[in-house]
């Protein structure tokens, strides 16, 4: 995700990093190019002229813009619902820390092994297992060893790693330790409704994430849509040049920027999980997580909160 202040005038045609250009830089050059070739021409290949009027163009062009609005706002509802439910996964977090601190009796005095402190551990693996699982198949999602194993017994992580659902696996596990503490009695049955909520919206989530993944906007429609913008704006320059002459190219490259703009930013908007420059920073998210967490735990050597490189905040 860009995080940055907001430019002045000047500096807006500047920007690179962050900007939807260098995704569509070379179809823009293609459309302003074929604009200069047909002004140099005047619209004409050998003996035949192609020639429009405006007329059709004012007609496509109204309904191509709103239907790329339609789906600009579809994948960007994508990208809120990720944020949501990113932002629900840290309010369970702590909610399901401050619960079994509070709620489970301790046992043996100073001893790392208990089952509400393993839940706890296991809910910052979790955080990272979910990312992970995201970002499964994508560039630079990176290994899920270094994130997760620290917060796991070498054991369990070898037993979990293998499995083809890691965050569903740890979730089981935190409702065993869940029941381990109902069992020995440090744990009263009328406050485990109260962990066992937390557990239960920390899934939520998942399944929430996992559907915005595994469902994308029906590929028919954005393949409609890819292919009425590309030809509106190569075919744009024929309808203009008798019309406003030399300045063809100009009025070309500036609708094909803001067409082919609008069309590359739905097709980022609408992964949000991907690691890019518009995705969410779930690695920031993560690590906020941890950060709460482990504070909770009562250590001291708190992982500093990451912040954004060359303004991108992962």
């Amino acid at each position: 995700m860009i995080v940055r202040d907001r430019p002045s005038a000047l500096q807006l045609f500047f920007i690179l990093r962050g900007s939807i250009l260098p995704r569509i830089w070379m179809h823009l050059v293609a459309a302003t190019l074929l604009a200069v070739l047909v002004t140099w021409t005047d619209g004409q290949f050998g003996r035949h002229k192609l020639h429009f009027t405006t007329t059709p163009f004012t007609l496509m062009g109204l309904p191509l813009a709103i239907f790329l609005g339609f789906r600009n706002n579809a994948a960007y509802d994508r990208y809120w619902e990720g944020r949501k439910q990113w932002g629900e996964l840290v309010l369970r977090s702590r909610s399901l820390a401050r619960q079994c601190l509070s709620l489970v009796a301790p046992g043996v005095p100073h001893a790392d092994d208990e089952p509400h402190l393993r839940i706890i551990r296991r809910a910052i693996a979790y955080a990272h297992a979910l990312r992970h699982r995201l970002r499964a198949g994508m560039p630079n999602s990176g290994g899920p060893e270094a994130d997760i194993a620290p917060w796991l017994d070498p054991d369990e992580w070898q037993r979990v790693r293998a499995l083809p659902n890691v965050p569903h696996a740890l979730m089981l596990e935190m409702g065993a330790d869940l029941a381990r503490c109902l069992r020995t009695g440090r744990l009263d049955a009328c406050l485990a409704p109260a962990i066992d909520a937390s557990l239960s919206a920390m899934t939520a989530v998942a399944a929430a994430c996992e559907r915005i993944r595994g469902t994308p906007i029906p590929f028919s429609y954005t393949l409609l849509l890819h292919r009425t913008a590309y030809l509106y704006c190569f075919l744009l320059p024929f309808g203009l040049v008798d019309t406003i002459g030399y300045l063809t190219p100009v009025v070309s490259a500036i609708v094909a920027y803001t067409f082919f703009g609008l069309d590359a930013l739905g097709d980022e908007l609408e992964e949000p999980f991907r690691a890019s420059d518009n995705g969410l920073p779930l690695d920031a998210m993560c690590r906020t997580i941890e950060i709460d967490l482990c504070m909770a735990l009562g250590e001291r050597d708190l992982p500093p909160p990451l912040l954004p490189e060359n303004y991108r905040l992962s």
